[in-house]
């Protein structure tokens, strides 16, 4: 018997990361609106409707079932993630970049599945890890990335846009949590859902270099095999 190998592209690994995440987001959001909505989007100082946009903690870790639909698509996409950060190694040959790619990935994990309600602050310090090595991995992507012009010219414009996203980001939290201003919240919500976004829509963007590469799983030739 001859056994055969398996052969497919290696873009397919950024597409398969770019769906699962997306879809995670996405139906976290649509069923926890759908099933509490008015739960998600209260805070601890006001509540519905002046704040209508949940922040992406409370759509992903507060309420069941869209946190236990978050979190199966999440590690879904964990295998393609681990996969992609590989790829970019293989084709950079950066430590750098693969320690913090591995980094991000890990603390990725620690913000979603440690919830802001099982434990507030070692949530927080998983996302600040993770947007902190968010900077240097889209920085030496670029830098390693081909020269293709569309590819460099989106990635520069979601750089911008998430780093730029932060500051009115920042800006609305503190409006929110020191001063308490009603509906802060919401607009600091809708930058954080930006961040997801540009944050995925960057790494969707390994397609133009994974394009030129293939994955091929082959048996190993062994004695008395037909």
């Amino acid at each position: 018997m001859t056994l055969s190998g398996v052969q497919i592209s290696a873009k397919y690994i950024a597409y398969s990361h770019t769906t699962c995440a997306y879809i995670a987001f996405a139906l976290a959001l649509i069923v926890g609106c759908y099933t509490h909505y008015e739960k998600i989007v209260q805070n601890e100082y006001f509540g519905y409707p002046d704040e209508w946009i949940p922040s992406v903690s409370a759509t992903t870790g507060d309420r069941y079932p869209a946190r236990a639909i978050f979190q199966i698509f999440i590690a879904l996409t964990s295998g393609p993630r681990l996969a992609l950060v590989f790829l970019w190694y293989l084709l950079s040959q950066n430590k750098f970049l693969f320690i913090v790619g591995l980094i991000r990935t890990v603390s990725c994990g620690g913000w979603v599945y440690i919830t802001s309600t099982d434990d507030h602050s070692t949530h927080d310090v998983a996302m600040v890890i993770y947007v902190l090595c968010t900077l240097p991995w889209m920085l030496s992507v670029l830098a390693t990335a081909s020269q293709d012009p569309v590819g460099l010219k989106r990635r520069r414009l979601l750089i911008i846009a998430f780093f730029g996203t932060l500051v009115p980001m920042i800006y609305f939290f503190i409006q929110h949590k020191v001063h308490q201003v009603p509906g802060a919240y919401t607009i600091y919500a809708f930058f954080e859902w930006s961040l997801i976004v540009y944050d995925v829509g960057f790494d969707a963007l390994s397609c133009y270099e994974f394009d030129r590469f293939d994955l091929k799983i082959y048996p190993r030739t062994a004695k008395g095999m037909v």
